[in-house]
């Protein structure tokens, strides 16, 4: 049976104890910092700290902010605007060129017509067609068409590897291999029959 008085009797030993490894620890940490060298913590806090400034237009991005010459919008660089879809070439110099602008249906242009709002159609290729801002003038980018995987043709598909579906709900009909008897010989009236042969 345990009485009241041998519970409380381990409470002040207990708190005593803890009391004195407080003490101890409080004592260590106090002698670890007055033995560490002074001259290493007095010489980082005389340097001189460089000043470092912010740039104002990275804060600015971080927070959302869009600056004033970047909240118009930019217009894309000519060449995306335009694409290729086909090419008319001759020897002479005079072709036409299918070209589509901004993601328009393709319309076509004939060498030396205006192509756009500042573009001249200066010449076509094989494959290509050369835009620029006048017709005599430095080609300003060289269009081209969209290189396309090649047709292979192959040898179609054998007969035993086509199939017919099945319509759902249908067991697939199949019909069991039948095998005709081969023909009997024919006898002649009054003949005695003939055994059978064994194959």
């Amino acid at each position: 049976m345990t009485s009241p008085y041998s519970a409380a009797r381990w409470h002040a030993p207990l708190a005593t104890t803890g009391l004195w490894a407080l003490a101890a620890g409080a004592a260590v940490f106090w002698v670890l910092r007055l033995a560490s060298p002074t001259d290493v913590v007095a010489a980082a806090a005389s340097m001189p700290r460089p000043s470092v400034a912010a740039d104002t237009d990275a804060v600015a991005r971080l927070l959302g902010v869009l600056p004033a010459s970047s909240s118009a919008p930019v217009a894309p660089e000519a060449a995306s605007r335009f694409a290729l879809s086909g090419v008319v070439a001759d020897p002479s110099k005079q072709g036409a060129a299918l070209i589509a602008i901004d993601g328009k249906p393709p319309r076509p242009f004939r060498v030396g017509s205006k192509v756009g709002d500042n573009y001249v159609l200066q010449s076509v290729g094989l494959r290509s067609a050369t835009l620029g801002a006048q017709a005599d003038g430095p080609a300003a980018f060289t269009l081209q068409l969209p290189v396309r995987a090649p047709i292979s043709l192959s040898a179609p598909a054998p007969l035993s590897a086509v199939t017919s579906p099945t319509p759902v709900g249908l067991p697939p009909a199949t019909m069991p291999a039948v095998m005709a008897p081969p023909p009997l010989p024919q006898q002649q009236p009054g003949a005695a029959p003939q055994p059978a042969q064994a194959q």
